[in-house]
Formats: structure tokens, sequence, C-alpha cells
């Protein structure tokens, strides 16, 4: 335990943005990494675009692995989750940052790792649509994502083969795809309400500057929610008719969930969905079925205090940068769930004004960081961003309170709703004159009790040495922050100069660097292709699209694809080099 004092306190704010370093022409890409969708933008003739995949313009955030011992992203891993749900991961980024493991295909996998198939899935797409290598990406993450889960996407980028340049909050991203198109300043409330997280912002946009001022959020309250107590009433209703509850089958409890997702978009533009599932049990030898109409209004009551939750959040932030609501001029909508008309109206109420979708909330974030993306390359753009950490972040010490040192007390040294990158340094001593070492314990949250908050990381700093005989070691501790939100601790004796320092890493759950390397190794062997392969299966599924195809000529094209797609999967070169062998020769005739 170390007890703070009254010494001089070291404060340093390095350049906002030092780290863009204007490289004109690099290959470099925006990434909103989501819970339940994905995409990827780059900025073209001075306006961001989706790369589109196909024709679908963002993916779904899912993994598989199929009954054909097929590795599945994206769409093709949502269409059989229904089928195969146990082999099927959906939401990993609500598992980012935790100890929690996956298993697809008897391996074992880490947030990190799956979420590394996604951004690997992109990268090909961005890839295809560039026709040329990208190294660089710029990854979205929620606002009030902690440390632990902004490393992990960071491991997750670097296992999918990128040099990951910045990580950047998604309603920052969003004002930021906004504000290349107002050219008035202004007061902007961001609330971003996801398939899995929430995050509200207050951003001040003026003379081309995104300068936020305020962030607050939950990490675990978005669509998925809803789906669940949308299922829930569907299963309820199930069990009253047949006397089984389906929530205890995978596969019924699937179908439930997706059933749920379909209600609740058809919802938002109508007052009742027609829920049918065919087959969803049996009793004695009698398939069940479900047949259930829901009501809008139904739906809102089962989320209401789901939704209730999020105005906490704006409240906080609104209160934190000393903002009444007559102050903002705007109030945009980002996120997929944010379309709910009930979300909608809540915000409108609360906030007196009438919020704004010009541009698309499931898109909106990997616009934003499209343009983040090409402010690194060096592009001519008139966009600078300014962020703050959602958290506050410090250390345990002990307080002397009464004649007595009081343990477990937290001293934070950067403050929440701080600008990044940022520097702050406070000098600590021992509590006794003959202590030679002290545990540095990081901690994020706000609680004035130290173990009330996140632990991030703790070392031991030994060796001290007091100025003068018989006065306590002081220690010099030292907070750097950089523009993604990762936090570096240092502690230095002040008389030996010894010094110890982390970068903070919740090393319990993060993976270390000889297992990044290895999932990288591993990732790679299933996604890479030389470019003539690439070419080769772009030309294919150019041809399965075309309706005209004989339905014969259809399915051989489509086995042929299946088959490649499994010896990528056993990393077996000698048998996919004869099956492009033989996709170029059917190509080569079918195209003749």
């Amino acid at each position: 335990m170390i007890e703070g004092c009254d010494d001089s306190l070291l404060t340093t704010y390095g350049s906002l943005f030092s780290e863009e370093v204007k490289i004109v022409n690099t290959s470099i890409v925006g990434i909103d990494l989501g819970t339940t969708n994905s995409a990827v933008a780059i900025v073209k003739e001075g306006m961001p675009h989706i790369l589109p995949h196909g024709a679908e313009r963002i993916i779904p955030s899912m993994v598989a692995y199929s009954a054909e011992q097929q590795w599945l992203v994206g769409t093709p891993a949502r269409n059989q989750y229904i089928f195969n749900p146990e082999n099927t991961v959906r939401s990993i980024k609500r598992k980012m940052g935790t100890a929690e493991r996956v298993t697809l295909a008897g391996r074992q996998f880490t947030p990190a790792e799956i979420s590394a198939f996604i951004l690997r899935e992109l990268k090909q797409i961005a890839e295809r649509n560039l026709g040329t290598e990208v190294p660089d990406v710029v990854i979205t993450v929620p606002a009030y994502f902690s440390d632990a889960a902004r490393q992990a996407t960071r491991d997750a980028g670097e296992i999918a083969g990128f040099n990951v340049r910045r990580i950047i909050n998604e309603p920052t991203a969003a004002a930021l795809a906004y504000g290349l198109d107002k050219s008035q300043d202004q007061l902007a409330l961001v609330y971003d309400l996801g398939g899995g997280t929430f995050d509200v912002s207050l951003v001040e946009m003026m003379d081309g500057v995104v300068e936020v001022r305020a962030s607050h959020g939950d990490t675990h309250l978005g669509g998925d929610d809803f789906d669940e107590r949308l299922a829930i009433i569907l299963a309820k209703a199930f069990e009253e008719q047949h006397g089984i509850d389906l929530r205890q089958d995978r596969r019924a409890w699937a179908r439930l969930l997706r059933a749920a997702e379909n209600a609740k978009i058809e919802l938002s533009s109508k007052p009742f969905a027609w829920v049918r599932e065919e087959y969803l049990a049996e009793k004695r030898g009698v398939p069940l079925h479900l047949e259930y109409e829901i009501s809008r209004h139904d739906f809102v009551e089962a989320i209401s205090d789901l939704i209730d939750k999020t105005l906490y959040s704006v409240d906080r932030v609104l209160e934190d940068a000393d903002i009444s609501t007559a102050d903002l001029q705007q109030v945009l909508m980002v996120g997929g769930s944010s379309r709910i008309p009930a979300v909608w109206e809540l915000v409108a109420n609360r906030l007196g004004l009438e919020p704004q979708m010009t541009l698309n909330p499931e898109e909106v974030v990997a616009l934003g960081a499209g343009v983040q993306a090409a402010i690194i390359a060096g592009e001519p753009i008139d966009a600078i961003l300014v962020d703050v950490t959602p958290h506050s972040l410090g250390i345990e010490v002990a307080e002397w309170h009464l004649g007595r040192y009081v343990p477990d007390r937290y001293q934070p040294l950067i403050r929440r709703n701080t600008t990044v990158p940022t520097s702050k340094a406070e000098v600590f001593q021992t509590l006794y004159p003959d202590q030679d070492a002290i545990k540095i314990k990081v901690y994020q949250g706000e609680h004035p009790i130290a173990s009330e908050n996140t632990l991030l990381g703790e070392f031991l700093i030994t060796g001290l040495k007091p100025e003068a005989p018989g006065e306590p070691a002081r220690v010099t501790v030292q907070f750097d922050m950089d523009v993604d939100g990762i936090l570096h601790v240092t502690a230095q004796d002040r008389v030996t100069k010894r010094s110890e320092a982390i970068t903070v890493q919740a090393s319990a759950q993060r993976m270390n660097e000889t297992e990044i390397l290895k999932a990288k190794e591993w990732t790679a062997t299933l996604f890479a292709l030389p470019g003539e392969q690439l070419a080769l299966l772009e030309r294919a599924r150019t041809l399965l699209e075309d309706e005209t195809l004989e339905t014969e000529v259809q399915k051989e094209l489509e086995m042929l694809l299946e088959d490649i797609e499994a010896a990528r999967a056993e990393a077996n070169a000698t048998q996919l080099e004869d099956l492009f062998e033989e996709l170029a020769d059917l190509l080569f005739d079918l195209e003749a």
C-alpha cells in the first residue's frame, strides 16, 4: 500500500496528432468491427465509401465450422447458425477482453482469435475491391470498452495480418463521418445503440475539428438483448401451448432468436408481426409448430427497462460536460437498434430535439473509420479528431485517517473524459521508512474503494531508497495514455532512478506474443491465397450470381468451391493446387 502526498504534480501533454504521420497513398482502411455486423470503408474523391462484398455492404459478425468441415465467416456462417448453433459463434465482441474461450472444430479460441477471422474476411474484401494488398487499418470500438477489450481488439487486428494504426471510439467515428458533410459549428449528442453495445458521446464539431467532450455507455446493452427478450416471449407462448421449454434446445433457441430478430425489424415499420416456425419440436412423434402474433406494444413493454437504461448514460454525459439539453443543436442516431420507434421517441422526448439519421446507422461508424484512415494516410481532409478516455484510471493507495492507515483506497491519476493522448504523474511514498518495495496496482473505474473497480494490472518496484535516513522512500508514478486509449504505467524511485513499467494489458486475459504469432500464422494459412487463385474464386462467385446459369453447372461449381474451402481448412496445399487447376479449366469452358 502506498499513500499519496502533496509533492509537485507533473502533467505533460504531447501533440494530439503526433502519431498521424502523413504518408500519402498508403493502403489503409477503416473497419467497424461490430457485435452483429461489420463493414470496411475507404475515402474516395473526398467522401467515405463502404467496400462491398458482392451484393452485401455489411457482413454478419459470425464465424462457424460447418458439418462439411469448412470455416465460414459472415453470411455463410449466419445461414447455417440455426442448423448448427453449437459450431457457430455470434456476438463475440461481448467477450473481448475476457478470459473466456469458445470451442470450434475441437479447438479452443480466444475472443481475439474469433474476431481475427472476421477482420481477415474484411481484409480480403478490401483487397479484392482495391486490387492491392491492404496492410494497415483503423478499427472502431465502443467508447465504453475497457482497456483489456481495446488490447484484445488490437491483438485481433494483428492476428488478422493488419498493422493496426489506430483504435477509435464508435460514436466518435460516427461524428467524424457526419462532420465531413456539415459546414456549420454544432454541439451534437451521438446516441449509438448497436447490436451488443451502447454508447453516447457529446461531440463538438467546429472548423473541421471533431472534439469529444464526454462519453458514457454500456458494453452489454443492444439489439441482442432485445432479440432475447422477444425470443423469451415466443418460448413462453410455445411452452404454454405444448408444455416444452425451447430454451433448453440449442437449435430451437437459435431459430427463436432468428425469428425474434426478424420480428423486431418488422415491428419497426408495422404495428404487428406474425411469427411462424415449423417443426420446432415434437411430442409423441407429432411435429409441433409455433404461430404467434406479437404487437409492437408488447415488444416495447418487454424492452422498456433496457431502453430506459440508455437515459442514464445520456444524463451522465450531459452532467459531465456541464451541458443542458437546450445547448444541443443536434442528436445523431447511430447503430441498427436506433431504428426502433420506441427508442427514437424516448430520445426525442428526453432531449427535446428531433433525432437525425441522414447517414445509414449501420454503416456510419465504418464510414467514420474510413475517414480517420484517410487522415492518417495523409489525404487532404479538413477534419481533426480529438477524443477522450471514458473511464478514470488510477492506483490503490492507503490513506491516513484518525491516526491509522486505511487501505484499499482509490487514487485516480487520469479522470474520465480527459482528452487523449495524455500523461499524468504523481509522487507517492511508502508507508514505513524501512520499506524498500511497492506493489503498484492499476485500476479502472470511479468507486473510491479500489477493489470495487476493475483491476487492470499490477507490478512490483523494488530496491527503493529514501532521500534521507529515517524517511519513507518516494516513487513517481506516471500514467501515459495513447491515442488508442491504451494505458502505459511507469514507477520510478526518486533516489536511485530505478524504474519499472508495464503496458496495462490485463495479463490474465490477453494472449502473449507467442500465442499471437501462432494464431497469426494459423489464420494466414486458412485465408492466404495467391492472387491468381483469388481471381479464380472471384470469377467463380460472379458466375454463380448469373441467374441464367444451368442448374447442373451451378451445382458442379458450388461443389468445387466447397472442396476448395475444405482443403483450405485443412491447409492441404497439394489438394488446393489440384482443385484450382480444375476450377480454372471449368471456368475456361464456361466462359468460352
